[in-house]
């Protein structure tokens, strides 16, 4: 049995201390300083063993391998720091017994471990084998020094090569200290060896990947040294490298830009022939142009929609008043978007009298849904290219508008206004409606192609909103892409409140005042709106507001700055001048031969006044007033009318053949057109010729045939609206027209009646004033025309007759002037 002795123990981390070797270690923690200055003091050996975790700080015996190296402190030096550096040398294999001191420093008992090899055959092979290994090993690993590989060429004792050895290989700190468990020393050569070419292995295929990456970095090395000679040319021949770097941030551009494989296979095409041009050719310029098209344009950008619908009706209320249709529609988009996720952008048309907050409505709608706004006006477009581009053919070749303000907006999910889409014109160069087919189409705007991009562009998430004036402009096909939401025009209540809480605010402060500088009483307000305005928006309104608030500008920095200025009924006159328009009644007393009608324009409904007089003459007809065709045609079916029914009228069967009759409608230099004035022609040729006159507090709309039936018309609201702002106490209209009487606003029903009627036998009962003395109209039926006396031959006195049980189809309403 090998003697044992007693000796420090010095715990080592990340380290294993084979014997024959010199190793310099730094030592912090207090019990290990102590096991080294007691080995220094005594002149005992110590022992040096590593731990199986470095990471613990105070380790425990059984924190500490069983197998170490007896060694002696060569060196031993303190620092500044407390710490001791110290250098060792390990001489024998040992093996901790048992531990005598924990507490102070670690001191243990140790056997010494013998080692005895014989030198045999195998043993001269196997050391012949590692050396011959080690020098594959170095000749792949050139961190190992030349004194060293000569050092272990040197070497005869198989137990000492072992251990030289090992600290020359990169392995494992659990395999070292196998090793050094090891006694036999061939039994640890030949571990060692199994170690060694693994690691060879692993070299090579190290060496393997340097040798591609270095033929890599050589052949960049070699475009590198290229491209600058390249560069040096290019500079002796006087051409700058702005085109090359050009060429080299579109390539960038295209790595970094999101795209469709078609565009950004077109946009590599393009690069690949712009490197061949010359950077001065007309050619390469408009490549360049078409490159940064298309790399500037949002492919997959996209903002995210605020599906917030309370939010989103808080915005849309606090930007416009009314409009409740257009409102519903908006938040039924972001309810449907909330609940499914994605859905294709809807395509509105907004239709209405000017002035009633179309094209701002598209702002507020962008606002509400958190989308990007952009507005392209339609109006007075002719050409074709300006909707779908210019091929690049042609010299200055652009996209259309429509690519333009998606560049614009830089998202994919913009609200895109088209406004004024009724007033685009066609000539030679071609049709902008049929262009905007595709791209208000939802099963086609998927794949837009622009004739100057000649790529397909996704506007399936685009949220289109038109607006017009009158749909009788829009191709049908258009109309058909479209969700048409009519906007009517504003009532005086509306009109009110819109001024209160927007206009009258907006002005203020465009114009620098304060609130407390000028203050508009509601009588005012209403006084502008009767008196200075006749309009279905508020356009006019609010340009009178401004001038208002310019004026009271004046006088405040003259008079002084506090001061305030009070608008109201009675002053409005000195700020505005004298009243422009008479509000109230349409016509001041009844009068015969003057019928008051009702239009639908695109500014809204208006009054219309109808003149009958009545000269001797021949049974000319003239109608004047620049009337349409189907106007023309109404005047002549009420005269035929009133003809048929000259007996029941108290007429002579040949009244006509002795007089003329004029029919005038005024405000000759507007063309006016439309059907609806048939029972309003018919109502002033009665009153001329029974010389009778016609309420001045009522108005009708109604198409007339010749059986006197009274035929539904279209924008009842609108004609309604109108005879509100005109003072019409009663409005006369087709039965069949009862269905639209909800759209009209519950503060306009409350102070205008609306009769329903069904023939012309009702009308001029209602119109004429004294059409109920008796025998006048006493041969009609309610509800339809009487049929002729049994004496009197079919067709006497050029009176048409009938069966009055027949039932007429009604046409489609048609709209009027």
């Amino acid at each position: 049995m090998n003697p044992t002795k007693i000796v420090p123990l010095l715990p080592l981390r990340e380290l294993i201390v084979f014997p024959h070797e010199v190793y310099p270690i730094f030592v912090g923690r207090q019990k290990s300083i102590r096991a080294l200055e007691e080995a220094q003091s005594q002149k005992k050996m110590l022992l040096l063993v590593a731990q199986k975790d470095a990471r613990v700080s105070e380790p425990t015996p059984d924190d500490i391998y069983r197998v170490g190296a007896l060694g002696v402190i060569v060196q031993f030096l303190r620092l500044p720091d407390g710490t001791v550096k110290a250098l060792v040398e390990g001489k024998r294999r040992a093996r901790i017994l048992r531990y005598t001191r924990v507490n102070e420093f670690f001191e243990v008992e140790v056997e010494e471990i013998e080692e005895h090899c014989e030198r045999t055959t195998e043993v001269e092979a196997l050391m012949r084998s590692v050396n011959a290994t080690f020098d594959n090993y170095v000749r792949l690993n050139r961190k190992v020094p030349p004194e060293v590989v000569a050092s272990i060429v040197a070497i005869d004792d198989p137990a000492y090569l072992a251990d030289k050895l090992v600290g020359q290989i990169s392995i494992k700190l659990e395999d070292k200290q196998a090793l050094l468990e090891v006694a036999n020393p061939a039994e640890r050569l030949e571990r060692l060896l199994g170690y060694m070419r693994s690691e060879l292995e692993i070299l090579e295929v190290e060496k393997r990947i340097r040798n591609r990456v270095k033929k890599q970095m050589e052949k960049t090395q070699k475009e590198y040294y290229l491209n600058e000679q390249m560069r040096a040319i290019h500079k002796e021949l006087g051409e700058k490298d702005e085109f090359k770097n050009e060429i080299q941030e579109l390539e960038e551009k295209l790595r970094e830009k999101r795209m469709s494989a078609e565009a950004r296979e077109k946009c590599e095409r393009e690069i690949k022939k712009l490197k061949m041009m010359s950077p001065m050719s007309a050619e390469a310029t408009v490549v360049r142009n078409y490159l940064d098209w298309l790399l500037s344009l949002p492919w997959y950008e996209y903002t995210e929609d605020k599906l917030d619908i309370k939010e989103a009706e808080r915005i849309l209320e606090e930007d416009h008043y009314g409009l409740e249709k257009v409102k519903q529609r908006i938040l039924e988009y972001l309810a449907v978007q909330a609940l499914v996720g994605e859905i294709k952008g809807p395509i509105l048309c907004l239709v209405g009298p000017p002035g009633v907050g179309k094209t701002s409505l598209g702002r507020s709608i962008a606002r509400a849904t958190g989308r990007k706004f952009v507005r392209v006006s339609l109006g007075g477009v002719r050409d074709e290219a300006e909707i779908r581009g210019h091929r690049r053919t042609y010299i200055g070749a652009l996209p259309g508008k429509i690519i333009q303000c998606m560049r614009k907006a830089g998202t994919s999910n913009p609200v895109f206004l088209l406004d004024e889409v009724d007033k685009m014109s066609t000539d030679f160069r071609g049709d902008p409606s049929s262009a905007l087919l595709e791209v208000l189409d939802p099963e086609q705007n998927c794949a837009f192609n622009d004739h100057y991009l000649d790529v397909d562009y996704d506007l399936s998430k685009v949220m289109f909103i038109t607006t017009a004036n009158t749909l009788e402009r829009i191709p049908r096909p258009l109309q058909d892409r479209m969700e048409i939401i009519r906007i009517p025009g504003y009532t005086e209540h509306e009109k009110l409140n819109i001024a209160k809480r927007y206009l009258v605010k907006k002005q203020r402060e465009a114009n620098g005042l304060r609130p407390e500088n000028i203050e508009f009483s509601d009588q005012a307000l209403l006084g502008i709106i009767r008196n200075y305005t006749r309009e279905s928006g508020v356009r006019n309104l609010e340009r009178e507001i401004a001038s208002i608030c310019r004026k009271a500008a004046v006088e405040v920095v003259k008079n002084d700055r506090n001061a305030l200025v009070k608008v109201t009924a009675s002053n409005l006159s000195k700020y505005l001048g004298p009243i422009r328009y008479r509000y109230g009644l349409a016509e001041s007393d009844p009068q015969i031969g003057v019928a008051t009608g009702l239009a639908w324009t695109e500014n809204g409904g208006e009054l219309l006044a109808v003149e009958v007089t009545i000269m001797p003459g021949r049974g000319k007809l003239t109608v004047t007033g620049q009337l349409g065709e189907v106007m023309q045609e109404s005047a002549r079916a009420a005269l035929s009318y009133i003809r048929s029914r000259a007996e029941a009228l108290d007429l002579s069967p040949t009244f006509y053949q002795n007089i003329d009759i004029h029919i005038h409608i005024p405000e000759g230099a507007t063309p006016k057109d439309g059907p609806s004035a048939g029972i309003t022609v018919a109502t002033a040729l009665a009153s001329a010729l029974c010389r009778m006159p016609v309420r001045n507090d009522l108005a009708m709309t109604g198409e007339i045939t010749l059986r006197g039936r009274v035929l539904p018309i279209g924008g009842l609201k609108e004609k309604v609206l109108a005879a509100h702002r005109g003072g019409i106490r009663e409005v006369i209209i087709p039965k069949e027209n009862a269905k639209d009487i909800q759209e009209i606003p519950a503060a306009v029903l409350k102070n205008i009646v609306l009769t329903q009627v069904d023939n012309m036998d009702e009308v001029l009962r209602r119109a004429l004033i004294g059409a109920d003395r008796e025998g006048f109209l006493g041969s009609f039926n309610q509800g339809t025309a009487a049929a002729p006396s049994a004496s009197a031959p079919r067709g006497e006195s050029g009176r048409e007759t009938h069966d009055g049980d027949c039932v007429e189809e009604s046409p489609p309403a048609s709209p009027d002037f």
